[in-house]
């Protein structure tokens, strides 16, 4: 069954209800691939919906305590106090990145938005979370909505767990964005670090998961910068990019994902009177090849 079926009902020909993309580049790749994706659009809004009708919760098994960076919590979309990955999103990702039926490592995976929606594209994925209660609620999720592949994720530090993760085609993940949200109070957990051990510790598992890539395939990471204590911006995108290409992925594609403004708009006014704070409503897609992009291009058409 391929994921149009499950998301959207049939008409009486058996052909799916799911609505056309506008534009023929859109229809020919989902959504157009512009360096702006714009998640406020009402096409990837309703893509969104239907995705999680499914039953998707992601924010199931997490008890995230704010901290004291609250200018940019939130900043990724929230559902019941924590950031939610989005769906659309992670379904372009794998269109557009990833070999039809190859394998998925994600060694951030927290929430289930990434493992379910591969398992419903046919896809193989590989995740780890550190918690316990995470891991149990994503499986709990794939028990009820049937995908094409049951996703597998493991419960360990991806430090160490790394090392037995499948060979990937697909390095994909969105990782904790330092202290903005605690986890837990796991001293592994990158999210009660400070920040240069967190520098540290993220570029090592970086370096693994690179490491677990095949030669000619690509690697997404989706990130944002995020304010310190006094307010000023960590340059956690920039981060990102050193830590992949000094392991041999450099950056080759960008992106801004241009977020719903939410709770934003109930706070920037204050925000922006006190500090002239900026309220953040975008993410940034960095996409990595390891190889000859090329090579990695044509093992995704294959």
């Amino acid at each position: 069954m391929n994921a149009s079926a499950q998301l959207y009902a049939v008409d009486m020909f058996g052909e799916s209800t799911a609505p056309k993309a506008s534009g023929v580049v859109a229809q020919r790749f989902g959504f157009a691939p512009f360096t702006v994706l714009d998640a406020k659009s009402g096409d990837w809004q309703e893509r969104k919906r239907a995705w999680m009708a499914l039953g998707i919760r992601s924010e199931a098994g997490r008890d995230i305590k704010p901290t004291s960076c609250a200018a940019g919590w939130m900043q990724r979309g929230s559902e019941e106090g924590g950031s939610i990955f989005d769906p659309v999103l992670c379904e372009m990702a794998y269109r557009w990145w990833c070999q039809k039926g190859g394998q998925v490592v994600d060694p951030f995976a927290g929430g289930s938005v990434r493992g379910i929606v591969a398992g419903a594209l046919g896809l193989n994925y590989w995740g780890c979370a550190l918690r316990a209660e995470q891991v149990a609620a994503n499986n709990a999720q794939a028990d009820v909505i049937a995908t094409e592949r049951r996703p597998v994720w493991v419960c360990g530090d991806s430090m160490e767990t790394l090392a037995d993760a499948p060979m990937a085609d697909f390095v994909f993940s969105c990782p904790p964005y330092g202290d903005l949200e605690v986890y837990s109070d796991d001293p592994a957990d990158l999210s009660t670090m400070e920040w240069h051990t967190f520098v540290a510790a993220y570029k090592r598992i970086i370096m693994r998961a690179v490491a677990r890539l095949k030669d000619d395939r690509f690697a997404c990471f989706v990130v944002g910068d995020f304010r310190d204590p006094k307010g000023f911006y960590r340059d956690f995108v920039s981060t990102t990019i050193r830590a992949f290409e000094e392991c041999g992925a450099r950056l080759y594609n960008e992106a801004i994902l241009a977020t719903p403004v939410g709770s934003a708009c109930m706070r920037v006014t204050k925000q922006f009177d006190a500090s002239r704070k900026m309220a953040k409503t975008h993410q940034n897609v960095l996409v990595f090849c390891k190889g000859d992009p090329r090579k990695a291009a044509k093992a995704c058409a294959a």
